[in-house]
């Protein structure tokens, strides 16, 4: 069945038991400071899931375009986007377990016509530890669906995807695996949640390709949540029935249904193709840019991997030009201009040294426009956007020809070539080539150093997400970022008002609360804490943008850039900007992330208690309110 058949039988068959069909929310959210896209079907909804009415019902469905930008280097294998459609419906306090498994189940089988012997599913095992019990009823429901289908309904435990990479599932179709793969809530985790956040089991299921070997890097036994690409995720039910409390959790007095089915991923499924960029909403794009490469350009390996770059990013550019975002150095718009340079650069691999992205624009336009006639509407502004941004990226790299003699002198090295390709957006291959023309030495080592201020630079952006960088962030999640970002807002208060004496000495950051040790000496007035608080305040209310760029330290230093005392830094190190750093900016700091998109996005700042922390060392507790 084609992608286009899938999203429109999918939306007719829960129309079909009571569902209001919505239409699919702005990729930038409206409302919600939390993210800068939206990137799943159920984020419109969150405010109808905890306990808002819905003006269409308590029954929802829709086919939601998703963009993750944090996804943007798995790019280039056969089964992740950054662009993506999400079929999803939503129970708010009306029907739970027993109707969604079976009616999802029906419809992947007999609508769709996935093979269910195909098919499989995880299963909450529960926590003793939080006291949340082991979801026998979605069990008990799925066994008797494989049951029915003529298989093994039996289950098996696996607990954790580490143990079950090295013993496997035994084959069984209905996998049961602990908190660390089958819980949802906005915050991670049980252990994450702040007291009065809801969430609860799901329940997520798989296909299986068997053409894909597994692959023994990933455990000896593959299983469900295996990395290996034989089990492709195609869904999830999220059954929202607890809210965390003080003590542990409590069920929640009417729970909700929330469940999302990648319908590319589906497609795959149907078709029976291990490669998402062969359904047939991709193809043509494929298909056209392959038209367009050199001749010698249209293979495996790099060039196909180029191909799936060039087509998700275009698919991606088209629907945020759609939807009002315009490139630019800031926020959604930086994302966009990222995406699309990356096409550029890919095309350049290709030999498409022009016009690459109107055309292919135009093709992605073909495929979506029955589907979002506001596609057709807003073609011709689709195509000036892409259009414009490609010019103008072309002459950046036409300043990268004319920078490189100056920064490479009588011989480009690794390092020279990582600078053209992280400032100016160079291909590293380009640089070569250009190198040899216009008659300067080329390193014979060059690609090894390149490659290794690559993975350095992609390290940092590993720990900055991860949250496991210096600076005692406790976590990722969205509130310990925010106080992050108002850590950096304090910071330069503390300067402003106390004096240029003040250095950071340590930092505790948790969801609730963060603490902040600085040199200073004595006990700060109530008039010196009012006045930080005041500072900090109008600068949340300015809403500056946080800007983030890599440098040398020197650079950072020179700049204005604080850091903390103590701090060793490598060649090039990541600065955090509050504000525009080429014009107006109120703080600079070399720090690893990860912030808030802009300040507004905080609240009100408040200090809890100031006091010392040892001799010469003062502390501030401070919440957003």
């Amino acid at each position: 069945m084609k992608a286009s058949r899938i999203r429109r039988a999918y939306l007719e068959y829960f129309q079909q038991r009571g569902h209001a069909a919505i239409a699919r929310a702005n990729l930038v959210p409206r409302g919600d400071p939390t993210t800068l896209f939206t990137g799943s079907g159920m984020q419109p909804l969150i405010p109808y899931l905890l306990g808002e009415p819905h003006p269409a019902g308590q029954r929802l469905t829709d086919s939601q375009v998703c963009f993750r930008a944090e996804d943007i280097d798995e790019i280039g294998d056969t089964r992740h986007t950054t662009m993506f459609e999400m079929l999803g419906n939503w129970s708010l306090g009306d029907y739970f377990k027993t109707e969604q498994l079976p009616w999802v189940f029906e419809l992947l089988t007999s609508v769709v016509g996935l093979d269910p012997a195909r098919m499989f599913v995880t299963v909450f095992a529960g926590s003793p530890r939080w006291g949340i019990p082991r979801d026998s009823e979605s069990e008990a429901l799925w066994g008797g669906l494989f049951a029915g289908a003529g298989l093994d309904g039996r289950s098996a435990e696996a607990g954790t995807s580490s143990r079950a990479a090295v013993q496997g599932t035994g084959g069984a179709h209905v996998v049961l695996y602990d908190e660390s793969e089958c819980w949802w809530s906005r915050s991670g985790g049980p252990d994450t949640m702040p007291p009065g956040e809801p969430g609860g089991s799901d329940s997520e299921i798989f296909y299986l390709f068997p053409q894909v070997p597994h692959d023994p890097a990933f455990g000896a036994g593959c299983h469900p949540y295996c990395d290996c690409g034989r089990y492709i995720e195609i869904g999830n039910s999220v059954f929202m029935e607890y809210r965390r409390t003080e003590t542990g959790f409590e069920r929640l007095p009417y729970p909700n249904v929330d469940f999302g089915g990648g319908l590319e991923r589906i497609a795959m499924a149907s078709a029976d193709v291990d490669d998402m960029f062969s359904v047939d909403l991709i193809a043509p794009v494929m298909a056209a840019i392959e038209a367009r490469s050199a001749a010698g350009r249209r293979g495996t390996g790099a060039d196909l991997r180029a191909r799936r770059i060039i087509t998700d990013h275009t698919r991606a550019l088209v629907f945020l030009a759609l939807d009002g975002v315009e490139p630019s150095n800031n926020t959604q718009g930086y994302a966009m201009r990222r995406i699309i340079r990356r096409a550029i650069r890919q095309g350049l691999h290709l030999g498409i040294e022009s016009g690459l992205l109107p055309g292919l624009a135009d093709v992605v336009i073909a495929c979506y426009r029955d589907a979002y006639p506001e596609l057709a509407t807003e073609a011709d502004r689709i195509r000036d956007v892409a259009g414009r941004e490609e010019e103008l990226f072309r002459k950046t790299l036409a300043r990268g020809v004319r920078e490189l003699p100056r920064l490479a002198g009588s011989v480009l090295d690794g390092d020279t070539v990582f600078t053209l390709f992280d400032t100016y957006g160079f291909p590293p291959e380009l640089s070569v080539e250009e190198a040899a023309g216009t008659g300067l030495t080329v390193d014979p080592g060059w690609r090894q150093r390149y490659e290794q201020r690559m993975r350095e630079q992609r390290e940092r952006s590993r720990t900055a997400a991860a949250g496991l960088f210096k600076g005692g962030l406790a976590d990722s999640s969205q509130a310990t970022t925010r106080l992050h970002t108002a850590t950096h807002l304090l910071y330069k208060a503390l300067r402003l008002v106390l004096g240029e004496h003040v250095v950071q000495r340590g930092s505790n950051i948790t969801p609730q609360r963060l603490r902040f040790d600085f040199s200073h000496q004595g006990k700060m007035t109530a008039a010196e804490r009012s006045q930080v608080e005041e500072i900090v305040n109008a600068n949340i209310a300015r809403d500056w943008p946080m800007n983030v760029s890599e440098m040398s330290p020197e650079q950072a230093f020179e700049q204005g850039a604080l850091g903390a005392f103590g701090d060793r830094y490598g060649p090039v190190v990541t600065v955090y900007t509050a504000g525009d750093p080429d014009g107006e900016w109120y703080s600079k700091e070399i720090c690893g992330g990860p912030h808030v998109a802009r300040t507004a996005e905080l609240g009100r700042f408040r200090i809890t208690k100031e006091e010392s922390s040892s001799a010469g060392v003062r502390r501030i507790r401070a919440t957003l309110e």
